[in-house]
């Protein structure tokens, strides 16, 4: 795990509330997938530092349940006491092994995946926690845009990658898995969940007043990819 999400754990949640990426472009891009949630049990799979709990239960989630790899991204989370959230350590990798069958109404699993190198455990047991009629909407690096990371210029191969990232302000080793769209969408319908809905995000012009080059790139490029799945219902 990088140490932007353990000893930098308090100044990633200050730059992501602000940030181009994620305040900019993930969140709203994201969001814009959701339902009402209002009345909805919630799983934040990779929870980061309790920003998007924060804003469902403003906007009247049941409850909200938090896990992250990262005990100082849960530390964050637990202690801003917001009502109706809960957060605890869990290795995304595994899943949800602590939540029941069917109890779910909606999973989101915001720049998360790309640091998991098998991602069909995942997928099997998001399908076994959603309840049916239930949904997952999930962020991650866009195939063809990590492609440019490539070492094996084999676009079909996973592979392993580490970058250097200033996200905090500080340079910090960040490590992730490349992988192709086929091997990600092949992972959430071989769990039984189907594909609603795929978007590319769309970046927010008040991005303008933070960076016009970086704007300007990111209204032109692929940077991250947004899906929405289903379980069907009974």
């Amino acid at each position: 795990m990088s140490e932007m999400y353990t000893t930098y754990a308090k100044q990633y949640d200050s730059a992501a509330r602000d940030n181009i990426y994620n305040a900019l472009l993930e969140r709203p891009s994201t969001m814009a997938l959701l339902d009402d949630v209002k009345d909805m049990d919630i799983v934040d799979l990779g929870c980061g530092s309790g920003i998007y709990a924060q804003w469902f239960i403003d906007q009247g989630a049941n409850k909200v349940t938090c896990t992250d790899l990262s005990q100082d991204m849960v530390d964050l989370v637990n202690g801003k006491l917001i009502p109706n959230v809960t957060a605890y350590a869990q290795d995304a990798a595994l899943g949800l092994p602590n939540e029941q069958d069917n109890s779910a109404d909606v999973i989101v699993c915001p720049l998360v995946l790309h640091y998991i190198e098998d991602l069909k455990p995942v997928f099997d047991d998001i399908h076994r926690v959603l309840k049916p009629g239930g949904y997952i909407v999930f962020s991650t690096h866009h195939p063809f845009a990590d492609f440019e990371c490539t070492i094996s210029g084999n676009y079909y191969e996973r592979e392993f990658i580490q970058e250097e990232w200033n996200t905090v302000g500080t340079p910090v080793q960040v490590s992730f898995y490349r992988r192709s769209l086929t091997e990600l969408c092949q992972a959430v319908t071989q769990s039984g969940l189907l594909i609603s809905n795929i978007t590319e995000g769309t970046i927010d012009e008040k991005a303008k007043e933070i960076s016009q080059a970086t704007y300007e790139r990111l209204s032109k490029n692929v940077n991250f990819i947004f899906l929405r799945c289903e379980k069907a219902p009974t």
